[in-house]
């Protein structure tokens, strides 16, 4: 009885990863660039060869490289997507994307979009590109979207201000931002790059609101269960350019998540813990592992078969920091699936 039983139990298991493994594609991945330079500041930049080191290993093992709001139109939709599909992104708007970036993209044919500030463009701040270069982007393909009129931190009040006032100012921000690019490109993609990766969450449900897309800075893959107000790239920059490490987050899948529950991203709560309810299937709890940027090994909790609580063993640093969780896929060799929680930790 007991040997028929663990044939069973050894069955079960072995069609939930064929099933698996024969659903289309859900998951995709954001890369986030800033600079390619190799003159200016190495925490946000790559090196033209680098760069270009990157784009080889995405052609050398058959990523789809897509348009991002092709990419964002189908998970919305629940549509399917082909396996390893990844799409790339810049903020700011720098000169360098137009003097490095841009003709390397072109000999790959890749796609990619840019997130611009266009107040700083209509100053004719000199570190970033102006209107007509980012006009011939974006003849040669290239998506122009918004990264606020002029990086502010959008979740920050100023002295005095009322919820109600905060809430109009940063409105008006967005919106005449997205006319700005739009009278200049004609491009209207309401997607919105949070400047710093920093959200709360007012933000959150303003950008909702406005009918856009929030994107962040904080790690992960996206699927069609992802909170569109929150998603998340894969910084590929500085230190996280390395190919070796990148390669990784290049094959992560987007955990399938039920409900998210924390007070806030940016909150006085410190240490702050989150819990995750899950869709359990293609990972082992038993294999959930999450850690503290600067501290180590988070405690996990699990209150239910379904549901952890994330808790930090220290206090974290005043600023940004983030959890990060993994846990390696069942039916996919070598892909984990990865989420990160971005902290804003204040007094």
């Amino acid at each position: 009885m007991v040997c028929f039983m663990t044939i069973k139990k050894f069955f079960h298991s072995l069609l939930s990863i064929l099933f698996c493994l024969s659903l289309p594609a859900h998951s995709a991945v954001i890369l986030q660039y800033h600079h390619v330079s190799e003159t200016l500041p190495a925490v946000t930049s790559v090196s033209a060869e680098t760069f270009t080191e990157h784009l080889n290993y995405l052609k050398q093992h058959d990523f789809n490289v897509v348009p991002l709001n092709e990419l964002l139109s189908a998970l919305q939709q629940g549509q399917s997507l082909p396996d390893k599909t990844v799409a790339i992104t810049f903020d700011d708007g720098y000169n360098n994307n137009y003097e490095q970036a841009a003709p390397i993209l072109e000999k790959f044919a890749y796609p990619y979009t840019i997130f611009v500030n266009p107040k700083l463009i209509d100053e004719g701040k000199g570190y970033v590109m102006g209107w007509n270069k980012l006009r011939e982007l974006a003849k040669k393909g290239a998506l122009i979207s918004n990264h606020s009129a002029q990086h502010d931190y959008l979740h920050r009040k100023l002295a005095d201000e009322t919820p109600q006032q905060w809430q109009a100012r940063i409105k008006q921000d967005i919106l005449s931002s997205q006319q700005r690019i739009k009278e200049e490109i004609g491009h209207d993609y309401k997607y919105l790059a949070y400047p710093y990766g920093e959200f709360n969450n007012q933000l959150q449900s303003l950008v909702k609101e406005l009918g856009f897309i929030g994107i962040g800075q904080h790690s992960g893959a996206i699927n069609k269960d992802s909170d569109f107000s929150r998603l998340p790239r894969f910084p590929a920059s500085g230190f996280y350019s390395k190919l070796d490490t990148l390669v990784t987050k290049l094959n992560s899948r987007a955990f399938s998540i039920q409900e998210l529950t924390y007070i806030d991203s940016v909150t006085s709560q410190n240490p702050p813990q989150i819990s995750i309810k899950f869709n359990m299937g293609d990972f082992h709890k038993s294999q959930l592992a999450c850690y503290v940027s600067g501290i180590g090994q988070a405690k996990l909790d699990w209150s239910a078969a379904d549901t952890v609580t994330i808790n930090s063993p220290k206090n974290l640093a005043q600023g940004r920091s983030r959890f990060n969780c993994t846990a390696p896929s069942i039916a996919h060799k070598n892909s984990y699936y990865w989420f990160s929680q971005p902290w804003v930790i204040v007094q």
